[in-house]
């Protein structure tokens, strides 16, 4: 095993989780009601706790792992990190009821609900702010 590897595998069994999606919204504290009604993401954390902006919030995945974003700031630099931009894949083995919370939710559905050649169900969607989700039960070779 090399020193890589054994540093890869001592941050995954620490947290849990050693990918973190990153995102930014123009309106975080809608983001996370959406996420939380459509997907079943769960907050995990949020700075500030009230308020109309977001500085930092953390939500979980239900089948492992989260992702963090926040409100965009006049200071960011748009122009590598812009709102409303990002695609995440996220593994399930519900795609059918998350397809129908999506749609219910106000997601928009650009592919979907199908079996992929490869042996996957999914789907695509974009959020209110117009980030792609992609829902699917591969798991990854």
């Amino acid at each position: 095993m090399t020193e890589t590897t054994s540093a890869a595998t001592a941050a995954t069994t620490t947290s849990g989780v050693a990918v973190w999606p990153c995102l930014v919204y123009r309106d975080a504290v809608a983001a996370i009601e959406f996420l939380e009604r459509a997907f079943g993401f769960v907050l995990r954390a949020r700075y500030p706790e009230n308020g109309p902006v977001v500085d930092h919030a953390e939500m979980d995945w239900p089948g492992g792992g989260g992702i963090m974003f926040g409100s965009v700031r006049e200071e960011m630099a748009l122009d590598t990190m812009a709102p409303g931009t990002g695609s995440v894949y996220l593994v399930t083995d519900i795609p059918d009821e998350l397809y129908r919370r999506a749609k219910e939710a106000g997601a928009t559905i650009t592919r979907e609900l199908r079996d992929e050649d490869y042996g996957s169900r999914g789907f695509v969607c974009r959020d209110p702010e117009g980030v792609h989700w992609s829902f699917g039960t591969y798991a990854g070779a």
